[in-house]
């Protein structure tokens, strides 16, 4: 048997985003898991029952992050990672991040349902508040395991309610023991839906990743006078909201003569 005639069991992929989208499903289809909440907690066991079913060991680190192994021949080898997330935005789809896991874990099972053993082992990794709806910063549990930022800076970020990652973490049960970090990888991979509609637009089925976007926030506040009624002349009117217009124009503008990679909101 050659690698070229394994494919994985697309309706056993399908069937799975169906049953997790189950979980703190909106009336127009979409999810709403937020990170560390009850639902993501139940999220979390469904996917995990599965990699257990699916014979791997599962780790969880100080941060949530959870990591699902099957073993190689070579298990000193570093791991060969694939992964995502599973918690959403407010309004989020069915597929950002769930994707990426489930699609790992058909790996897994397809490679179970043929007998290959890898040389290194695989893991498929659940990366923590990778959103960042609920809790700042955003991407965090993958930021504390690059080093990005400290465990604690995570571990003390609360929501609008005061709630803490550490406290929530532990109420849902995914306050690992693991450090975060500090082990070899030896590669990652992520497969995602593109959130954009390029695909669509240029009628192609997957796209590789070549780049990544960096954003810059900026708050202005354009201060006028209350001066707009019908007895005040044009030229001696004060409008903030007309001064503001040239400032939107102004963006869009150099987005367009920044293209392709220009984008401005």
């Amino acid at each position: 048997m050659t690698m070229t005639t394994i494919s994985i069991n697309g309706q056993r992929l399908w069937q799975s985003l169906m049953d997790l989208a189950k979980i703190g499903a909106t009336p127009k289809g979409g999810n709403c898991r937020l990170a560390l909440t009850a639902l993501d907690g139940q999220g979390r066991d469904l996917v995990t029952g599965w990699m257990r079913d699916a014979g791997m060991t599962l780790r969880v680190d100080q941060v949530g992050n959870i990591f699902a192994r099957r073993a190689g021949r070579d298990n000193d080898l570093p791991p060969v990672m694939t992964g995502s997330h599973i918690d959403t935005q407010p309004t989020g789809g069915r597929f950002d991040g769930c994707y990426g896991v489930l699609a790992g874990l058909e790996v897994m099972r397809t490679l179970n349902d043929h007998g290959v053993v890898t040389e290194a082992p695989l893991e498929v990794a659940i990366w923590t508040n990778e959103e960042g709806s609920r809790f700042l910063p955003v991407m965090m549990g993958s930021g504390v395991f690059a080093g990005k930022f400290p465990l604690e800076t995570a571990l003390n970020a609360r929501d609008h309610d005061g709630k803490s990652v550490a406290d929530e973490l532990a109420a849902i049960g995914y306050a690992g023991p693991d450090p975060v970090g500090g082990r070899p990888v030896g590669a990652y991979f992520e497969a995602h839906i593109e959130q954009g509609p390029i695909l669509e637009h240029e009628d192609k089925v997957v796209g590789v990743v070549t780049g990544s976007l960096g954003v810059r926030w900026y708050d202005v506040v354009v201060t006028g006078m209350e001066m707009h009624a019908g007895p005040t002349p044009m030229p001696i009117r004060r409008d903030a909201l007309y001064a503001a217009t040239f400032l939107l124009q102004s963006v869009i503008g150099i987005a367009n003569d920044n293209q392709p990679h220009g984008r401005g909101t």
